[in-house]
Protein backbone atom coordinates (compact mmCIF):
# COMPACT_ATOMS: atom_id res chain seq x y z
CA UNK A 1 0.00 0.00 0.00
CA UNK A 2 2.95 2.15 0.65
CA UNK A 3 4.48 1.53 -2.55
CA UNK A 4 0.75 2.28 -4.25
CA UNK A 5 0.57 5.83 -2.18
CA UNK A 6 4.14 6.72 -3.34
CA UNK A 7 3.43 6.15 -6.93
CA UNK A 8 0.22 8.40 -6.83
CA UNK A 9 1.83 11.03 -5.21
CA UNK A 10 4.52 11.28 -7.63
CA UNK A 11 2.13 11.10 -10.46
CA UNK A 12 0.04 13.08 -9.27
CA UNK A 13 3.31 15.78 -8.83
CA UNK A 14 4.07 14.68 -12.11
CA UNK A 15 1.09 16.33 -13.77
CA UNK A 16 1.05 18.99 -11.73
CA UNK A 17 4.83 19.91 -12.98
CA UNK A 18 3.15 19.27 -16.40
CA UNK A 19 0.56 21.50 -15.90
CA UNK A 20 2.34 23.90 -14.41
CA UNK A 21 4.46 24.14 -17.41
CA UNK A 22 2.37 24.32 -19.42
CA UNK A 23 0.56 27.12 -18.28
CA UNK A 24 3.86 29.10 -18.19
CA UNK A 25 4.21 28.17 -21.67
CA UNK A 26 0.53 29.83 -22.67
CA UNK A 27 1.91 33.04 -20.51
CA UNK A 28 4.88 33.16 -22.02
CA UNK A 29 3.03 32.91 -25.75
CA UNK A 30 0.73 35.84 -25.09
CA UNK A 31 3.56 38.14 -22.98
CA UNK A 32 6.47 37.63 -25.86
CA UNK A 33 4.67 39.78 -28.39
CA UNK A 34 4.27 42.78 -25.67
CA UNK A 35 7.59 42.17 -24.57
CA UNK A 36 9.12 42.45 -28.17
CA UNK A 37 6.90 45.26 -28.93
CA UNK A 38 7.58 47.22 -25.93
CA UNK A 39 6.84 51.40 -25.16
CA UNK A 40 8.99 53.62 -26.33
CA UNK A 41 9.91 50.95 -29.34
CA UNK A 42 10.47 53.14 -32.61
CA UNK A 43 10.72 52.47 -36.54
CA UNK A 44 10.28 55.05 -38.78
CA UNK A 45 10.63 54.57 -42.89
CA UNK A 46 10.46 55.85 -45.78
CA UNK A 47 8.47 54.39 -48.62
CA UNK A 48 10.26 52.20 -50.43
CA UNK A 49 8.89 52.74 -53.92
CA UNK A 50 7.26 56.33 -55.72
CA UNK A 51 3.94 56.55 -56.36
CA UNK A 52 2.48 58.84 -59.45
CA UNK A 53 3.22 61.90 -57.65
CA UNK A 54 3.06 64.52 -54.88
CA UNK A 55 4.13 62.98 -51.26
CA UNK A 56 4.23 59.62 -49.81
CA UNK A 57 1.10 58.97 -47.76
CA UNK A 58 2.10 58.31 -44.24
CA UNK A 59 0.48 55.39 -41.80
CA UNK A 60 1.07 56.14 -37.86
CA UNK A 61 0.72 52.83 -36.06
CA UNK A 62 1.83 51.22 -32.35
CA UNK A 63 3.23 47.93 -31.51
CA UNK A 64 1.14 46.10 -34.37
CA UNK A 65 2.76 48.18 -36.69
CA UNK A 66 6.32 47.43 -35.52
CA UNK A 67 5.86 43.91 -36.76
CA UNK A 68 5.12 44.94 -40.55
CA UNK A 69 7.18 48.26 -41.13
CA UNK A 70 9.18 47.18 -43.75
CA UNK A 71 6.29 45.63 -45.87
CA UNK A 72 4.18 49.00 -45.64
CA UNK A 73 7.45 50.36 -46.69
CA UNK A 74 6.92 48.14 -49.44
CA UNK A 75 3.83 48.97 -49.89
CA UNK A 76 4.49 52.81 -50.73
CA UNK A 77 4.03 53.88 -46.74
CA UNK A 78 5.90 56.42 -45.04
CA UNK A 79 6.24 54.47 -41.85
CA UNK A 80 5.75 56.02 -38.43
CA UNK A 81 5.50 53.17 -35.99
CA UNK A 82 5.83 52.99 -31.95
CA UNK A 83 4.91 50.98 -29.10
CA UNK A 84 1.97 51.66 -26.97
CA UNK A 85 0.92 54.78 -29.03
CA UNK A 86 -2.44 55.97 -28.48
CA UNK A 87 -5.00 58.09 -30.87
CA UNK A 88 -4.13 61.39 -28.79
CA UNK A 89 -0.41 60.94 -29.65
CA UNK A 90 -1.32 60.77 -33.95
CA UNK A 91 -3.17 63.80 -33.20
CA UNK A 92 -0.36 65.53 -31.98
CA UNK A 93 2.00 64.37 -34.73
CA UNK A 94 -0.82 64.83 -37.62
CA UNK A 95 -0.67 68.75 -35.71
CA UNK A 96 2.71 69.22 -36.40
CA UNK A 97 3.29 67.48 -39.91
CA UNK A 98 0.93 70.31 -41.04
CA UNK A 99 2.31 73.11 -39.89
CA UNK A 100 5.45 71.45 -41.00
CA UNK A 101 3.99 71.98 -44.45
CA UNK A 102 4.72 67.99 -44.67
CA UNK A 103 1.47 66.34 -44.60
CA UNK A 104 0.50 64.28 -47.26
CA UNK A 105 -2.83 63.58 -48.90
CA UNK A 106 -3.41 60.41 -47.54
CA UNK A 107 -2.80 59.87 -43.64
CA UNK A 108 -3.83 56.30 -42.29
CA UNK A 109 -3.99 55.71 -38.44
CA UNK A 110 -3.39 52.31 -37.11
CA UNK A 111 -4.00 52.34 -33.38
CA UNK A 112 -6.15 51.49 -30.65
CA UNK A 113 -4.25 48.52 -28.96
CA UNK A 114 -3.64 50.92 -26.20
CA UNK A 115 -6.71 52.64 -25.50
CA UNK A 116 -10.30 53.16 -26.70
CA UNK A 117 -10.98 55.39 -30.04
CA UNK A 118 -13.90 57.73 -29.86
CA UNK A 119 -15.83 59.33 -32.29
CA UNK A 120 -14.58 62.79 -30.86
CA UNK A 121 -11.25 61.79 -31.83
CA UNK A 122 -11.63 60.69 -35.51
CA UNK A 123 -13.20 64.36 -35.81
CA UNK A 124 -10.61 65.95 -34.54
CA UNK A 125 -8.21 64.09 -36.89
CA UNK A 126 -10.46 65.12 -39.73
CA UNK A 127 -9.80 68.80 -39.24
CA UNK A 128 -6.88 68.51 -38.55
CA UNK A 129 -6.29 66.47 -42.02
CA UNK A 130 -8.34 69.03 -43.52
CA UNK A 131 -11.37 68.91 -46.01
CA UNK A 132 -8.83 68.65 -49.10
CA UNK A 133 -6.76 65.05 -47.67
CA UNK A 134 -7.88 61.50 -47.06
CA UNK A 135 -8.00 59.99 -43.68
CA UNK A 136 -7.83 56.07 -43.22
CA UNK A 137 -8.28 54.34 -40.61
CA UNK A 138 -7.96 50.28 -39.37
CA UNK A 139 -9.49 49.03 -37.46
CA UNK A 140 -7.95 47.07 -34.65
CA UNK A 141 -8.00 43.36 -33.14
CA UNK A 142 -9.10 42.84 -29.99
CA UNK A 143 -7.07 40.60 -27.29
CA UNK A 144 -7.34 37.32 -28.76
CA UNK A 145 -8.58 38.74 -31.84
CA UNK A 146 -11.87 39.63 -32.97
CA UNK A 147 -13.83 42.89 -33.16
CA UNK A 148 -14.39 45.42 -30.45
CA UNK A 149 -15.71 48.57 -29.83
CA UNK A 150 -13.19 50.59 -31.70
CA UNK A 151 -13.74 49.06 -34.60
CA UNK A 152 -17.38 49.87 -34.31
CA UNK A 153 -16.70 53.75 -34.21
CA UNK A 154 -14.50 53.34 -37.23
CA UNK A 155 -16.87 51.99 -39.89
CA UNK A 156 -19.73 54.10 -38.01
CA UNK A 157 -17.24 57.28 -38.99
CA UNK A 158 -16.85 55.63 -42.24
CA UNK A 159 -20.63 55.64 -43.21
CA UNK A 160 -20.86 58.70 -41.54
CA UNK A 161 -18.27 60.28 -43.58
CA UNK A 162 -17.99 58.50 -47.03
CA UNK A 163 -16.18 61.19 -48.68
CA UNK A 164 -13.35 62.07 -46.12
CA UNK A 165 -13.25 58.74 -44.38
CA UNK A 166 -11.55 55.18 -45.73
CA UNK A 167 -11.99 52.49 -43.84
CA UNK A 168 -9.78 49.73 -43.70
CA UNK A 169 -11.44 47.00 -42.00
CA UNK A 170 -8.25 44.57 -40.57
CA UNK A 171 -10.80 42.66 -38.29
CA UNK A 172 -12.51 41.43 -41.25
CA UNK A 173 -9.47 40.93 -43.71
CA UNK A 174 -7.63 39.18 -40.45
CA UNK A 175 -10.94 36.99 -39.61
CA UNK A 176 -9.95 33.57 -39.24
CA UNK A 177 -6.13 33.89 -39.74
CA UNK A 178 -4.40 32.65 -36.66
CA UNK A 179 -1.24 32.03 -38.41
CA UNK A 180 -0.49 35.37 -38.99
CA UNK A 181 -0.48 36.60 -35.33
CA UNK A 182 1.55 35.41 -32.30
CA UNK A 183 -0.13 33.85 -29.35
CA UNK A 184 -1.96 37.48 -28.30
CA UNK A 185 -3.93 37.32 -31.69
CA UNK A 186 -2.95 40.99 -32.09
CA UNK A 187 0.60 41.40 -33.04
CA UNK A 188 1.81 40.52 -37.31
CA UNK A 189 4.00 37.42 -37.62
CA UNK A 190 5.16 37.77 -41.03
CA UNK A 191 2.13 36.74 -42.67
CA UNK A 192 -0.13 39.01 -40.83
CA UNK A 193 2.75 41.88 -41.87
CA UNK A 194 2.00 41.01 -45.58
CA UNK A 195 -1.97 40.72 -45.16
CA UNK A 196 -1.68 44.35 -43.39
CA UNK A 197 0.39 45.97 -46.35
CA UNK A 198 -2.17 44.03 -49.02
CA UNK A 199 -4.53 46.11 -47.18
CA UNK A 200 -2.84 49.13 -47.15
CA UNK A 201 -2.01 48.67 -50.57
CA UNK A 202 -5.37 48.63 -51.37
CA UNK A 203 -5.96 51.82 -50.36
CA UNK A 204 -2.90 53.92 -52.22
CA UNK A 205 -5.66 54.85 -55.00
CA UNK A 206 -6.80 57.85 -51.73
CA UNK A 207 -3.39 59.03 -52.24
CA UNK A 208 -3.31 60.90 -55.10
CA UNK A 209 -4.16 64.36 -55.03
CA UNK A 210 -6.90 65.61 -57.67
CA UNK A 211 -5.82 68.10 -60.04
CA UNK A 212 -6.71 71.05 -59.83
CA UNK A 213 -9.16 72.56 -62.78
Amino acid sequence: MVVVRTSTTAARSAGGAALAAALALALVLVIAPAAAHACGAAKHASAKKRGQGGRAPLVIGDSVLLGGVPQAASAGYEVDARGCRQFGQALGMIAARRRAKTLPHLVVIALGTNDSIRMSQIREAMKLVGRERKLGLVTPRELGGGSGSDARVIRAAGRRFPDRVIVLDWVRVSGGRRGWFAGDGIHLGRSGASGLARLLRGALAFAIAPLCP
